[in-house]
Parts: structure tokens; sequence; C-alpha cells
């Protein structure tokens, strides 16, 4: 650990041993991503070229912290969700188009729910969320509102006090764009991949966000785990 403070070893468990704030009437949602030197989030379009065996136990150390994980349709299928190690998880699934595959593990163990708008349909041609018993939590009217959808997440995981949202790049950007994030976990590998992959966020209004740097460190492998607070006006 760099920051705060003089150098000092410390473990996955202690830098990352509880979310770096809360809010009184809404859930405390952090952005937890890999990415490289250059800020792309994908290798040949998965996240695991970018990742080591520490950045695994970072993802997993802030999902035990949280009550629900949120993560766009395109990145839930690409990276393979399935169903949470921990039976009380819930995984949400954000679509505006409403086109998921409701048959995958993730949906048929019960621990993923939908989050779209209220005009969406979810499902396919013959099959919709309300058939086969799927939760579905709906905000906004044409784009998800993704500030709204916060609120009503307590309708299918009680109470939640912290979200962890795992990207993909456009799910990032509408989270940007909505002022979503109060901190971001962000792992940078030692990496320079350049292409034209997704970068960290894409999409919504070109905005500036100040965040602080809560925590700095480093491995012995070269990647580098940052955490940063939101700076917001009193």
């Amino acid at each position: 650990m760099l920051h705060p403070g003089p150098p000092v070893e410390t473990t996955v468990e202690e830098a990352y041993a509880a979310p770096l704030g809360a809010h009184p009437d809404r859930p405390w949602v952090g952005l937890s991503m890999v990415t490289s030197i250059d800020g792309s989030i994908a290798v040949a379009g998965l996240s695991g070229g970018l990742s080591s065996p520490v950045d695994q136990s970072v993802m997993l150390r802030l999902r035990a912290l949280a009550q629900v994980v949120l993560v766009g349709a395109g990145t839930a299928a690409g990276e393979g969700y399935g169903p949470p190690a921990r039976g009380d998880h819930r995984i949400g699934v954000v679509t505006r188009s409403g086109r998921v595959d409701l048959s995958t593990d993730l949906f048929r163990s019960g621990a993923g729910f939908v989050v779209t708008t209220e005009d969406t349909r979810v499902g396919d041609d013959d099959t919709s969320a309300e058939d086969v018993g799927v939760d579905v939590v709906r905000a906004g009217v044409g784009e998800v509102d993704l500030a709204l959808a916060m609120s009503r997440l307590s309708a299918v995981a009680g109470d939640v006090d912290f979200v962890q949202v795992e990207g993909g790049a456009r799910l990032n950007g509408a989270g940007a764009d909505a002022d979503l994030f109060d901190e971001m976990s962000i792992t940078t590998s030692p990496a320079l991949v350049a292409g034209e992959g997704p970068r960290l966020a894409v999409g919504g209004a070109e905005t500036v966000r100040r965040f602080d740097p809560a925590q700095v460190a480093v491995d012995d492998a070269g990647f580098v785990f940052t955490r940063w607070r939101r700076v917001r006006e009193a």
C-alpha cells in the first residue's frame, strides 16, 4: 500500500475491508474494473487478458461487500456470468432492448434479474420475463434511468447498502452520465493494448466528475490497484 500513509504490506481483505462510505437514503454505488495502461477494458473482447489472480480477488472481495451486482447485458453474456457463490446475492442485468437470454443458469438460479425501461418487453418472441418468473426492475422510458433504478432495487433485493457495477463500457458511461458512482476501484494492468477495443466508459454526455484518490497499492506483478472517492458538493 503506497497511499494513504507510508508504504506498508497489506492484503486484499485489509485493503478492501469496507465500502468507502454510505448514504442514508440510497445505496452507495461502486465501479470495479480492470484496464490497460491506455484505458482498454478488454483484449479480444474479454477482460481476462488484462486480469490477474490478485485482481480477481479484489473483484470477489468487493462483491462480498455488495448486496447487488449490476452488469450490462453484453458483458453478462460475453463474460459468461453465472449464479453467484453467495445465496443472497442478486445480479442485475441492465438492458435497454430487453433482449436477454432468460434460459441461462444466472436467471434459472433465481439470482439474476433484469433492469430495463418501463416500456421494454424482456425476453424473446416466445418467452417473457413474467412467463418464467424472472424479476424485472423498471425505470425510465426509452432509456434506463439508473438513478431511479437504484431506488427500486429493494423490491427485488431487500435492504441494499452497496451496489457494485462491473461494466461494460456503455453501462459505465451511463453511470457517469447519471453521476451514479460514489467510488471506483480500478486495477491498472501493466499492459499497453491500443487497438479499437472499448475504453473504461463510453457514451453519455461529455462530463467531468471529480474523484479523490482514497488508496493506491501495487503488487509484485506490477498491477496497480486504486480506489477513488467521488467529491460531491456539501
